[in-house]
């Protein structure tokens, strides 16, 4: 860290501490820091940058991804196969907008609206956000400013690469029509002082060109220049401590030494994921909130998602390659809309994805490596990919917990992630497994291969926005209904989650917090 940054005292109480650095907390920290506020960002992981990110997909996963300790249950096929990994995200600053794919499509108006459009479904907990597209559509619109998506702001579309071509030439055979490279928070062209995309496609592995958007070299850097933002990496958030009022005071964190700091703060901002945030609102329980902070509701760590998704593989008689080039870019969004007749509420989309063999290996069919497996491994060079997006039901039964069966190596109980699949997320998957299936054919696929889900995946949900304090943890600004100095700022504030990925909206919502946050502290309201 360069001498001239930021470095605020532990006993600063005036600080805004944000506990992760992602595509929620990184932005947020950054938008504060440009409005004058002090911030601390505490985050779990080390700091690298592109020039460190390696285009390797095993090396890089070791050098980027949380792989702490976790436990899952339920009926789900990722507690079976993977269960150590029930979800794929980084720690590191910048967090999982390190790995992210890019695509950066905008909620649809009814997604805000899913109790009221889909009506009550027997064994979801359906809700409908405190808020609606046209409240969100001003910071959609300085989310993509600030992302560089593609085909916005007249930034043009990415080249499609072969995979591309596959799924456009089969999707309008099938008799698709919202076909195109869709779109991305990957330059085009050179924009924000970034340059354009190189087509390397190590999209997950951390983009070395730097021309995909991520907080860890946007963001967090910028933050830092104003003066206004420390980051202290490897920093583990234990507990959040508070007052005889019930105020938050600080955060406890294991620093990169192995000794416990305490940073006081004016204001606590949560963003460490779907499964972290739970995880340390319910390890900061005490007399005053036995269930953990924010939880009067019994809401946190409830109504876990993770978008009902899934693969198709296709083998053509001539080379695709299509792990050369941008990895998502491609997309049909015919079926994301609502339509009941196809037997499920919500939609899907399906995009463009490719795998290198390690991982090709680890995920198409773990355990089964018989014929079937190294003949479709032999066919690598000719295989085409998507991936599905839908959205996944809420279930307050889906959830986070503590297990104190098992410690992580603080000695802390580590998250135990339980998910059962909903009928509907079944009936979707394999409508989608058949609408991917019918694209390949189209296209003059040999052999399709259905894959089923995965860890790598959207977390969204277990802190989610309501109306009502009895519904859930935070308001509409991501304000704990329980406790007016506490905010969550990722993608665990999600209602519901839509079938577009979340990070547009999880940077959309963060710089719409940051402005509230900053006028609230300025009128001493907070």
């Amino acid at each position: 860290m360069a001498d001239n940054m930021a470095k605020f005292g532990h006993d600063d109480a005036s600080v805004v501490v944000v506990v992760g650095t992602g595509s929620g907390g990184g932005v947020l920290a950054n938008e504060l820091a440009q409005r004058g506020v002090k911030v601390v960002a505490l985050e779990a992981g080390g700091r690298y940058l592109p020039e460190d990110y390696i285009n390797d997909e095993w090396d890089s996963f070791a050098q980027l991804s949380w792989g702490d300790m976790r436990t899952t249950s339920g009926d789900w096929r990722v507690a079976r196969d993977f269960a150590n990994l029930p979800a794929w995200i980084v720690k590191a600053v910048g967090g999982t907008s390190i790995h992210w794919a890019g695509a950066s499509l905008r909620f649809q108006e009814h997604e805000f609206k899913a109790l009221t459009t889909y009506g009550p479904v027997d064994g979801a907990s359906l809700l409908d956000w405190p808020i609606t597209l046209a409240d969100l559509e001003p910071y959609y619109d300085l989310a993509e400013k600030k992302l560089g998506v593609t085909r916005t702001n007249e930034l043009p579309g990415l080249p499609g690469n072969n995979n591309y071509l596959v799924l456009e030439k089969g999707a309008k055979a099938a008799g698709y029509s919202k076909v195109s490279t869709g779109r991305m928070a990957i330059n085009s062209v050179d924009y924000d002082d970034r340059m354009a995309c190189q087509q390397t496609g190590f999209c997950f592995q951390g983009c070395k060109w730097g021309a995909k958007w991520s907080a860890a070299y946007t963001d967090i850097p910028r933050g830092e220049a104003t003066g206004n933002l420390e980051v202290r990496d490897h920093s583990h958030a234990t507990r959040i401590e508070h007052d005889d009022d019930g105020k938050v005071t600080g955060v406890r964190y294991i620093d990169r030494d192995g000794t416990e700091q305490f940073q006081r703060a004016r204001i606590v901002a949560v963003a460490g994921n779907s499964i972290e945030s739970p995880r340390l609102l319910l390890a900061s329980a005490s007399e005053r909130f036995p269930d953990g902070l924010a939880n009067s509701s019994g809401q946190v760590g409830r109504n876990y998602m993770r978008h009902t998704t899934g693969s198709v593989y296709a083998i053509f008689e001539r080379p695709v390659r299509m792990w050369r080039g941008t990895t998502m870019a491609g997309i049909v969004q015919d079926e994301a809309h609502h339509d009941p007749a196809r037997g499920f509420v919500g939609g899907y989309e399906l995009e463009t994805l490719a795998l290198g063999i390690p991982f090709m290996a680890a995920f198409m069919d773990p355990g089964g490596w018989g014929r079937e497996f190294t003949s479709a491994l032999d066919s690598y060079e000719n295989m085409a990919g998507m991936w599905i997006v839908g959205e996944d039901l809420p279930q307050e039964t889906n959830r986070i917990t503590l297990n104190r069966g098992e410690t992580d190596r603080f000695g802390l109980p580590v998250p135990n992630v339980h998910y059962d699949d909903h009928p509907n997320d079944i009936a979707m998957r394999n409508h989608a497994y058949a609408a991917g299936e019918r694209i390949y054919r189209a296209a003059g696929a040999t052999r399709v291969l259905p894959t089923p889900p995965y860890p790598s995946t959207h977390n969204l949900g277990t802190n989610r926005m309501s109306e009502n304090p009895r519904d859930g943890v935070v308001n509409k600004w991501g304000q704990s209904h329980d406790i007016p100095n506490l905010f969550v700022s990722d993608g665990s504030v999600f209602t519901t989650s839509a079938a577009e990925n979340p990070t547009l909206t999880i940077v959309a919502l963060a710089i719409r917090q940051a402005e509230h946050i900053a006028a609230e502290m300025e009128k001493g309201a907070l």
